[in-house]
């Protein structure tokens, strides 16, 4: 996944173009590659772990930083929200991606992650505002992709993607959407930056909660975690964290919604093709199809939501 909800960030701002492209540079291809430094970290290290302490040690580094610079000491409510948000996007969303990465490809991850989108536009009818025609021709674009992954077709016996990786992702997915929903309106800090590190911190000590409830630390020693993983877990903490969403937040302030919100099947692109080309992961054919498909309805939901919220 990529990001806690911020609070809003207003309207765009003029910046210089070579900044605007350094941003979403970051934001396409760091975030894209989050997914495959999420395989190598939980190939030695459970994946609560290493949610636990990437979160927490993300969140607490922004928490300090925010609170020393000035940021107002949160209320209650405030912590409330955070925790709220923090577990339904961080603990259940990411941490389905953590677990899943087990058992799919970093690539395929990606590409249902990717989902979140086609979801936001079935919450939001639920809620009673109607989709477009548009938006019900993506969903439906984008769940045909997502049953050529999990469904065997013709003469296959098995799904191009694993269906319990699947259906944990699906879930992480709407957990997410649902999240994100939530923190439209949730009352939370009027800092966005010491916001996502509240949401952070709650996913964490969650992370780390259930991770402790699994005895998953046990099976953490030095001889059992590769240097890899370990370097995996720092750039995810670093890079995917930290320099991701901050990045994400000023893009926010200065570029439109619907131009920030084009990672959202960017990312799929970019993860399959990283993890093609340094993962060593094989993809079969059925499976670039149904990442076509997928991140075609995506793009068309996104688009056709941004003019809409536009008007």
């Amino acid at each position: 996944m990529s990001t806690p909800a911020a609070p809003d960030s207003g309207t765009a701002t003029a910046v210089p173009r070579w900044q605007l492209v350094g941003g979403f540079l970051i934001i396409y291809v760091v975030w894209g590659s989050t997914y495959l430094a999420i395989k190598w970290g939980v190939a030695t290290i459970p994946p609560f772990v290493m949610g636990a302490v990437r979160f927490l040690l993300a969140g607490g580094s922004l928490y300090a930083f925010m609170r020393a610079r000035g940021a107002l000491r949160p209320t209650l409510a405030e912590w409330r929200a955070s925790a709220i948000i923090g577990g339904l996007l961080l603990f259940v969303g990411n941490g389905a991606v953590s677990w899943a990465s087990q058992r799919v490809s970093s690539g395929l991850t990606s590409v249902i992650v990717a989902t979140v989108p086609l979801w936001l536009v079935l919450c939001e009818a639920w809620q009673g505002r109607p989709p477009r025609l548009a938006q019900v021709v993506g969903v439906a674009i984008g769940l045909v992709g997502v049953g050529l992954l999990v469904l065997p077709v013709g003469g296959e016996r098995q799904a191009a993607v694993d269906p319990i990786g699947a259906v944990v992702l699906a879930t992480g997915a709407l957990s997410w959407t649902v999240g994100s929903l939530y923190s439209r309106t949730a009352k939370q800090s009027s800092s966005a930056a010491l916001a996502i590190s509240m949401q952070m911190l709650a996913g964490g000590t969650l992370m780390l909660l259930l991770s402790l409830a699994l005895g998953e630390w046990t099976r953490v020693t030095p001889d059992s975690v590769s240097t890899g993983s370990v370097l995996a877990l720092l750039y995810l903490a670093t890079f995917g964290s930290l320099i991701g969403f901050s990045t994400y937040m000023w893009l926010l302030k200065v570029a439109s919604p619907t131009a920030v919100g084009t990672y959202a099947y960017v990312n799929p692109v970019v993860a399959v093709l990283l993890g093609v080309g340094l993962g060593g992961e094989r993809l079969p054919s059925l499976a670039w199809v149904a990442m076509s498909v997928i991140v075609g309805g995506v793009a068309l939901v996104s688009l056709v939501d941004g003019r809409r919220r536009g008007a």
